[in-house]
């Protein structure tokens, strides 16, 4: 209850403390980052899409396209970035996972408190890629405002579940696995950069099943406005999916850093 949440509070600010000294540091990765992305794909790439038509795009232009596909896929990269060595590096590098449980913090208010700083991070770095999208013109909708919680959303999906198993981690080159066969090929194949209709048939459903895939719809959808359009039940189906695997995150975390951290 009110006991839990003022502990994880406590775990929450203590992160707040280390990024106000570091922050400088993510610049790149948070600004930067996001607007030569968009600037390379929509513009210079697209420059070349555009000439060969949009009809397979759905009549816009290849920046309106990728842009709200970027929006998704910067907040499961800034998740997955957050949720994996910070994680490790809690125990093993700065320690201080190993600080806090000299404190009456318990091992899921740790989780809980870290937690809630990666949502922070991917709230952070979605909103700047929503502002470099309104400046560049490809939002094409006043409703690319709820793209943002919807963004946060898709991170959460990825960071929690990932965080659960990045604190059962015992070597650090694990996660070069994670970064090279599941964060390039979710951006690869969840119809980030082309439609899911060019792919072969039999790879389709393993895309749909991707939560990416989910992210990269339901923003794409509001930042064109054909999300309005569209059936509820398949929007509401999105959502449920994203939160589902946010939930047996949070649940399966509570559990790994227990046994991990418990003393």
């Amino acid at each position: 209850g009110g006991l839990s949440s003022s502990l994880s509070f406590r775990a929450f600010r203590c992160w707040l403390t280390v990024y106000r000294r570091i922050w400088r540091s993510s610049i790149w990765s948070s600004v930067l980052g996001p607007l030569f992305y968009l600037g390379a794909m929509g513009f210079g790439l697209g420059s070349l899409v555009d000439k060969h038509g949009t009809a397979s795009l759905g009549g816009v232009s290849y920046l309106a396209f990728v842009a709200p596909a970027i929006l998704a896929s910067s907040a499961m990269n800034t998740a997955i970035g957050e949720a994996s060595y910070p994680v490790f590096g809690s125990i093993k590098w700065n320690k201080i996972y190993v600080v806090m449980q000299a404190s009456p913090l318990r091992p899921r208010d740790i989780f809980r408190g870290h937690l809630t700083f990666m949502t922070m991070r991917i709230a952070m770095n979605a909103a700047v890629v929503i502002v470099f999208m309104c400046a560049f013109g490809a939002a094409k909708s006043p409703w690319v405002v709820l793209a943002w919680p919807v963004a946060v959303l898709t991170g959460l999906a990825f960071a929690a579940p990932i965080a659960a198993w990045a604190v059962t981690v015992t070597v650090d080159n694990t996660f070069a696995y994670l970064f090279r066969f599941v964060m390039m090929p979710l951006m690869l194949f969840s119809g980030t950069f082309f439609p899911l209709s060019q792919l072969p048939g039999w790879l389709r459903p393993l895309a749909y099943a991707t939560p990416l895939w989910h992210g990269v719809a339901l923003c794409r959808g509001l930042s064109l406005g054909s999300g309005l359009r569209a059936d509820l039940p398949v929007t509401l189906g999105h959502i449920a999916y994203l939160v589902a695997l946010a939930a047996f995150g949070i649940w399966a975390g509570a559990r790994t850093y227990r046994k991990r951290l418990y003393v």
